[in-house]
């Protein structure tokens, strides 16, 4: 792996302790995954270190390029305005270090095939039976961007036609509707045997704790564990970072994602 890039996976951060160690539980599956590339974690907010710093810290250890990865799962507000506004200032301090910016890792049929795993593991059934008597919440943190709200209701109506469930809707704990709770209420008033909520978040936290309240509030069957470091989610992390080191150009750290 000489000369090529390190990695850094910028994750968003959570007062939660167990958010930092799930994003530390992938950064140790992909380096696993990809012997000799260096993968360093840095969060935009609440968990130390900040990317800036790591990004420091590479070019003062002799580091020249390195790929800033966004552990993020649409292109909403974060990916828009945070990532940059902490990309762009680092690397104008750094000009021995050039950063570039890998795309953020959703949509992908990978993350469909980690939710499927993340519901094997829970209990929901993978049987033909049992999916199309089984209805499914997608249920996401949620944006004010209606574009990435939008997308999580195009991977719902991907996944019940490549899943063959008896249904999957999106829901959202925050910013919009529907509540995790009122889409498992909603399978239930149209015909659904069972229920199953797959969380579309990659670690713990307080949102994450939402959809799980919600869950159970309404009496859904099964409920899956985040993303976390599913092995699928390890191996699209290293898809956009390959990508992105490969790239003729790279994606502006500054701007529209």
């Amino acid at each position: 792996m000489a000369g090529r890039p390190a990695l850094v996976l910028v994750a968003h951060g959570s007062r939660d302790p167990r958010h930092a160690a799930t994003v530390e539980a992938l950064r140790r599956r992909v380096a696993a995954r990809r012997p000799g590339l260096r993968v360093e974690v840095g969060f935009l907010d609440f968990c130390a270190p900040p990317v800036g710093r790591v990004l420091e810290g590479l070019a003062a250890q002799g580091v020249r390029e390195a790929v800033a990865l966004p552990l993020l799962l649409t292109r909403a507000f974060h990916a828009r305005t945070d990532v940059p506004s902490v990309l762009a200032p680092a690397a104008a301090r750094l000009p021995e270090l050039t950063v570039r910016r890998a795309d953020v890792l959703g949509p992908s049929a990978l993350l469909t095939a980690a939710l499927e795993r993340r519901l094997h593991e829970a209990g929901a059934g993978l049987a033909p039976g049992a999916r199309r008597s089984t209805g499914v919440v997608l249920a996401s943190a949620g944006s004010s961007d209606p574009e990435a709200n939008a997308v999580i209701a195009d991977i719902a109506r991907e996944w019940r036609r490549t899943g063959r469930w008896f249904a999957v809707r999106p829901a959202f704990a925050s910013a919009r509707s529907p509540r995790t709770e009122d889409a498992v209420r909603d399978l239930r008033a149209s015909g659904a045997r069972r229920v199953a909520v797959a969380p579309y978040v990659l670690a713990p936290g307080r949102l994450p704790d939402r959809i799980a309240a919600g869950a159970r509030a309404a009496g859904a069957d099964v409920l899956a564990d985040v993303l976390g470091p599913a092995p699928e989610v390890a191996d699209l992390v290293l898809r956009r970072y390959d990508r992105a080191a490969a790239a003729p150009a790279a994606l502006p750290l500054a701007g529209t994602a």
